[in-house]
């Protein structure tokens, strides 16, 4: 039996790689999360340079805060880290993937109104392969996710292709051009939704987003996870202190020391670049940007 979605919602996700729900979340739970929000924009007052919990946007100044993530919230964050082991986040990934989850990470996207960062078209999969991939990343919509102000875009069906080359010159870029590998522009889905909606995407689809030039903000708190015998590929971005520090990340069921292994398609994430480890400051590898970038 599944504890919230549909067989169809099911069969969705495995044909196309990515599932909206609409108003998932209570308003009061949205509401916590948009004042922690604020205490996060207060601490980056006066900051000069990113730190291990803010990211900073390039156009950020220490008398004009400009965020364009909050690392790891549910390490800094009561109110984040009780969502992620709630039911309105688990019950959805345990009927795609199944009783035994494992953290990967947690992240808050901050697309401010007027300049909120693009992030290039990337598969997740490319900055941590692991031995099979039931991993996902479920987003929370914290403000109403429309076209004009930047939404996470997908390739429907694409996490069933390969995994393309985030390198550029031999070295990790940690994004592609989608129409260099065939992808047409015009089959990528925007997935929209007003706040509380949440939205679940494979570790393998090809994604991006653009940078916001509304007036509103597009902020998305994401919980990736995967199945408990998914294991990292040496090489991979994943974070491996030992397996009793691993097995610290369990999100509900039973942790194992037996990999699954299947039979896709995996390119390590290396040499990494010489700049901080953070998607914004790898992506400036490239070449040629398919988002513009604020100034």
């Amino acid at each position: 039996m599944t504890e919230v979605l549909s067989e169809s919602q099911i069969a969705f996700y495995r044909d196309n790689g990515y599932l909206v729900l609409e108003r998932h979340l209570p308003d009061t739970v949205i509401g916590d999360i948009r004042a922690e929000i604020s205490r996060f924009e207060d601490e980056a007052r006066g900051m000069t340079a990113s730190n291990d919990r803010l990211d900073l946007e390039d156009s950020h100044s220490p008398d004009q805060p400009r965020l364009r993530r909050i690392k790891l919230p549910h390490k800094i964050s009561d109110i984040m880290r009780k969502l992620m082991f709630s039911d309105h986040i688990l019950a959805p990934a345990r009927d795609l993937i199944g009783p035994d989850l494992r953290l990967h990470t947690t992240k808050l996207n901050m697309k401010s109104a007027g300049y909120g960062a693009a992030v290039e078209w990337h598969q997740d999969y490319a900055f941590y392969p692991h031995t099979n991939d039931d991993i996902l990343a479920i987003g929370v919509i914290i403000d109403d996710m429309e076209s004009e102000n930047g939404p996470l875009m997908v390739y429907p069906g694409s996490h069933k292709g390969p995994v393309h080359d985030h390198h550029v010159n031999g070295v990790f870029a940690g994004a592609f051009n989608p129409q260099d590998v065939g992808l047409n522009p015009s089959d990528a889905v925007e997935l929209k939704g007003p706040a509380g909606s949440i939205s679940i995407h494979h570790g393998r689809i090809v994604h991006g987003s653009a940078l916001n030039t509304s007036d509103r903000s597009r902020r998305i708190l994401f919980y990736e996870m995967m199945a408990a015998d998914a294991f990292p590929i040496m090489g991979s971005m994943t974070k491996w202190d030992g397996i009793e520090d691993y097995d610290t990340r369990m999100l509900c069921g039973e942790p194992t020391i037996t990999p699954r292994l299947k039979d896709i398609p995996i390119r390590i994430p290396q040499p990494q670049p010489d700049v901080p480890i953070s998607i914004y400051e790898i992506q400036k590898g490239l070449k040629k940007r398919a988002f513009g970038t604020s100034t």
